[in-house]
């Protein structure tokens, strides 16, 4: 039973996965050894990359859990904007993306979400979206003195694009949570300046980084697989 679960991903994407958790655990090592919520939320949103990689709605359920977790990490720190866009965007989203995913599987395989293509009505409705949602944000974080606030409004901005895309099943959705995860890296790194176990925080987003550009090429691949 248990191989053939671990047949379900290739080679390549368990080296990935064990990779980037060893990566994640020697860097709480050497820079926090305290915060076990932070290493906690680190291994369980790299796992959920993995699956989402694979279009698998599973991948979703950990991104919910992943963002209850990250919510309070960045509480602890004033990114307020973290906090309010993962607890009161990205988990409700995923939400959503999980029943879109459960509602188009392909071919009826539960396992595999069915990858769509996005329409001119799809593009206006983000942008238009995407814009509402930053310009509402920005005031929100700084009334309440958010840390680092342009930064934090980017990461507004760019985390509802990638999960706007995830929602409508576009493979391009790992390409807005790669540019999400640039910004996040910048921000945890300002935060590095003034307590070093962040830098844990800042492998763990290198760590996604990586993952969502893995994740991009995976779903390109599905796309082509699913259109033949």
């Amino acid at each position: 039973m248990m191989l053939k679960k671990l047949s379900y991903f290739t080679k390549a994407e368990l080296m990935l996965w064990f990779i980037s958790v060893t990566a994640i655990v020697v860097s709480f090592l050497i820079f926090d050894r305290e915060n076990f919520l932070t290493l906690i939320a680190s291994l369980i949103g790299v796992t959920s990359l993995i699956f989402c990689a694979k279009g698998n709605p599973f991948g979703q359920v950990l991104v919910v859990i992943f963002s209850i977790f990250y919510g309070i990490i960045s509480f602890g720190f004033t990114y307020y904007g973290e906090m309010i866009t993962y607890l009161g965007m990205t988990a409700p989203m995923a939400v959503f993306s999980l029943v879109s995913w459960l509602k188009n599987p392909y071919n009826g395989n539960k396992s595999e979400v069915k990858v769509n293509r996005l329409k001119a009505g799809d593009i206006i409705i983000m942008i238009f979206l995407t814009a509402v949602v930053t310009l509402i944000f920005y005031f929100i974080l700084s009334g309440l003195h958010t840390a680092n606030i342009i930064p934090s409004t980017i990461s507004v901005m760019t985390s509802f694009i990638a999960i706007f895309l995830t929602f409508r099943r576009s493979p391009f959705y790992a390409i807005g949570y790669a540019v999400n995860d640039i910004i996040l890296i910048i921000m945890w790194i300002l935060a590095s300046f003034s307590n070093i176990s962040y830098i844990s925080v800042v492998v763990c987003f290198v760590i996604f980084l990586v993952n969502d550009i893995y994740g991009f090429i995976s779903w390109r691949k599905m796309q082509k697989r699913q259109e033949i």
